[in-house]
């Protein structure tokens, strides 16, 4: 029979968003405060806090953009309601960090320490997660400085705010604190699909005991 084995004509499916979220074609910049000044002769990375061996570790800018390079396809979700799917993302995978300046064993949280004192908490298991990476590169080109150059973090599975712009270190600890949008009432664990978006949706557990 004419047709017979022809698969149906339908419209595309959209992709699947975390609830309240909507698709953005392009990538806005949002941040507070002004965009800092690089200055490669005085930017490190550092790791610090409670190491394996009780040290400070540190990479000039040029010794952290001579780690070993990867790319990940991640998505981004902002907290403002706007996602950014399957973006190519460069840079040093937070596991090589891991590896290279390794946490004390009882290590439960990091802190993420970006320029004028911003910062975001994170489980290390999140840290950790298959595709976060301390991004330099988009699509194989440099971030711009609005975007967070030279470095920024990218953890795809939880809102982009935990991703901090203009990194500078990271801070393993022992037990939770809150970083600067989550002092100022943003969700302590910020997972999209459950759509922790600020303090007060936290169930017992979620943020750091007082």
């Amino acid at each position: 029979m004419e047709g017979m084995g022809q698969p149906e004509s339908r419209e595309e499916e959209p992709p699947a968003l975390p609830p309240g979220q909507r698709l953005q074609r392009g990538w806005p910049v949002t941040h507070y405060g002004p965009v800092p000044k690089f200055r490669p002769e005085r930017w490190e990375f550092r790791a610090f806090g409670a190491t394996a061996d009780g040290a400070k570790h540190c990479w000039s800018h040029e010794e952290f953009t001579a780690l070993p390079y990867t790319t990940v396809v991640a998505d981004m979700h902002c907290v403002t309601k706007f996602s950014m799917l399957g973006a190519e993302w460069g840079g040093v995978r937070t596991t090589t960090i891991l590896d290279l300046a390794p946490p004390a064993p009882d290590v439960t949280h990091v802190m993420v320490w970006a320029e004028y004192g911003f910062s975001s908490n994170l489980r290390i298991e999140d840290f950790a997660g298959e595709k976060c990476l301390f991004a330099t590169h988009r699509s194989g080109e440099l971030l711009t400085a609005e975007h967070g150059f030279p470095v920024r973090l990218i953890v795809p599975h939880l809102y982009a705010w935990k991703g901090p712009k203009w990194v500078r270190g990271i801070e393993y600890m022992r037990a939770d604190r809150r970083g600067f949008w989550e002092e100022r009432g943003y969700h302590n664990l910020g997972d999209p699909w459950r759509e922790q978006r600020y303090s007060y949706q936290e169930e017992p557990g979620d943020g750091p005991e007082l």
